[in-house]
């Protein structure tokens, strides 16, 4: 445990290793919009509270301290010292542990590392639900008439939907409803979801157990507020009110970075006798890996006094966060501590082993973590073919890639066929990408969002603007969902195409009539693009937006919008001021552009430049 509680300090990375930190609504129309509505917009109804199924959050919320605290009673949410760390002036969106970062990349074009729903499902443990509801003769979604008449119906009548389905004669078992309620979420239709399960509860159709109620608590928040939620768990009979709805709970205040709601969530569970779990250290690790990586290291020492096992789960997260800092020799210390524990990593941890590899500049050991997973017949290990596919590409392996695609072609899995569109897409194999694309639709007539952004961000990627222009307007003609990743790949189109406006008003018009929460670093590429163009004032509009969505307590923001005051030669009065109010502290980067922007220090360089 030593090991890994080495990884929560700070994390030592030399300066010449720190990376340079830089249906739907009409999406034709609003791709064709006039980019002077986004001034509209960002005064008007996006401030909705409905705006991205949020709350509004307070202007300033309260983070951590500097100082190190006692594990003797539990968090205490205090002023955040991370942003003084080195490995903060890292890009702070770092990627998904299932996405690799592209080599020697100094764009924002990073995935946002938030919470999946399948976070939140194992927190429910959905998984175990399913254990118990599964009938002899698995529900085939072709059978399910249930599930194909919440689809079709209306989303405020998915009451009168399930009366209709009721009153045909059918019967509503455990079985089905885990599985309806699995498929809604899986498209992210939790509005529909949740007003199933309230009917449900309403109508005592079903007697519902913890899990159930966990269920309603995660959608409610969800489509909600994290708020809302809270207030429902003092609905839920007191027999039901254990560990697993709150740890819900808790997991939806990662999910939206709330870290005071997050401890005292946290808090509340160990003053109600709830032993501490391993799945609630995960989520105060997943946490404070985005927020205040020193805080990770008290995580780690809680676990190891209060005896919780670290899981396959919690050695991916340390070692994320160790490769994303470019510290590999910690991360290899992370690796060997979990070998120690008799934990086999699985595929996926392997790809994350890897990934930091090839950013790390490790390519023979990348090589040979990849021919592990690979084995000696791919053939037979064809599930390692989706997560090689891109790692091959960032080596710039065409032969292997090629190799390895020769074997799926044939019989081609969606999630390979997305591997392969991104694999081809980073060697500069644009039309291959396409044709891997265009015949997707011949074995699966209809594909969901996440099919059309892989192709949308190979589109962004190598700035083919016109494409990607065209595939966005087909997705919107297609009914497809448009999320926060459509979202992502269509801001960084129009910025690097120099349509900065244009971004920022797509940014703010589908996130309002879609209800999307867009990803930090949709935010983050945006402002950095207002930054380079030292366009302050919406630079300022952009950064209070970015904390009304809930982003706070994050340091690249205000470094971004720093960036922005030095390159329009226009002094920042008090905002030393504005982040000591917001208990960010600088680190090496942002106290530089502090010093250079200080229109009293009249040696800097900001000084020379308004002379």
């Amino acid at each position: 445990m030593w090991a890994l509680r080495r990884a929560g300090n700070p994390l030592r990375v030399r300066a010449h290793q720190a990376l340079s930190a830089r249906g739907c609504a009409n999406l034709e129309v609003i791709l064709n919009a006039d980019a002077k509505n986004v001034e509209e917009h960002h005064e008007g109804d996006c401030q909705k509270l409905d705006c991205c199924h949020q709350p509004k959050p307070l202007v300033c919320q309260p983070s951590f301290s500097s100082g190190r605290f006692m594990w003797s009673r539990g968090f205490s949410s205090q002023a955040g010292a991370s942003s003084g760390d080195k490995q903060d002036e890292l890009e702070e969106g770092f990627s998904d542990l299932e996405v690799p970062p592209e080599a020697h990349k100094k764009d924002l074009d990073l995935t946002s590392d938030e919470s999946s729903d399948e976070d939140t499902i194992d927190a429910i443990g959905l998984s175990e639900v399913e254990a118990d509801a599964k009938p002899e003769e698995p529900i085939k979604k072709s059978q399910s008439t249930l599930l194909k008449a919440l689809l079709e119906s209306p989303r405020v009548d998915v009451a009168g939907a399930l009366k209709k389905w009721l009153n045909d004669g059918n019967t509503l078992d455990r079985s089905e409803l885990f599985y309806v309620l699995l498929i809604l979420r899986r498209r992210k239709l939790y509005i529909k979801a949740l007003q199933l399960l309230e009917y449900v509860e309403e109508s005592k159709l079903i007697d519902l157990g913890e899990r159930d109620y966990a269920s309603r608590v995660d959608l409610v928040a969800k489509t909600h507020s994290i708020y809302k939620a809270e207030k429902y768990i003092e609905n839920v009979p007191a027999s039901h009110r254990g560990e697993i709805v709150y740890r819900t709970l808790l997991a939806n205040c990662v999910a939206i970075a709330n870290v005071k709601k997050a401890e005292q969530v946290f808090n509340k569970m160990k003053d109600l006798g709830f032993p501490v779990s391993v799945f609630s250290c995960n989520q105060l690790l997943l946490l404070y890996k985005r927020v205040d990586k020193k805080k990770l290291g008290d995580v780690l020492t809680m676990m190891e006094k209060e005896n919780v096992k670290p899981s396959l789960f919690t050695y991916k997260l340390l070692v994320d966060t160790k490769g994303a800092a470019r510290d590999i020799e910690d991360m290899e210390k992370v690796i060997q501590a979990m070998q120690a524990d008799g934990i086999e990593p699985d595929l996926l941890f392997q790809a994350t082993i890897a990934r930091h590899y090839i950013f790390g500049g490790y390519r023979e050991k990348a090589e040979a973590i990849l021919e592990q997973m690979v084995g000696d017949d791919i053939n037979e290990n064809r599930s390692a073919c989706k997560f090689v596919l891109p790692l091959y590409a960032f080596l710039g392996k065409n032969d292997d890639v090629e190799r390895i695609w020769k074997v799926c072609e044939a019989n081609a899995r969606l999630d390979e066929c997305m591997s392969a569109i991104e694999a081809f897409g980073k060697l500069g194999d644009v039309e291959k990408a396409e044709e891997i694309f265009d015949n997707m639709f011949k074995t699966w007539k209809t594909l969901s969002s996440k099919y059309y952004n892989a192709m949308l961000k190979v589109y962004a990627n190598k700035k083919l603007f016109d494409k990607g222009k065209e595939l966005a307007k087909r997705m919107g003609d297609d009914g497809c969902r448009l999320g926060p990743y459509t979202l992502d790949s269509l801001v960084k189109l129009y910025s690097d195409a120099g349509e900065v406006e244009k971004a920022d008003s797509i940014l703010h018009k589908l996130s309002y009539k879609n209800k999307i929460k867009p990803m930090y670093t949709t935010y983050l590429m945006l402002l950095d693009s207002y930054s380079k163009k030292g366009d302050v004032h919406n630079a300022e509009k952009l950064f209070s937006k970015v904390r009304q969505m809930g982003y706070t307590g994050r340091i690249r923001q205000y470094q971004l919008l720093l960036e922005a005051y030095l390159n329009a030669k226009t002094p920042p009065y008090g905002f030393k001021e504005r982040m000591k109010a917001d208990d960010i502290f600088p680190n090496r980067a942002v106290a530089s552009l502090l010093a250079a922007t200080d229109p009293f220090n009249r040696k800097n360089a900001m000084s020379e430049l308004l002379d």
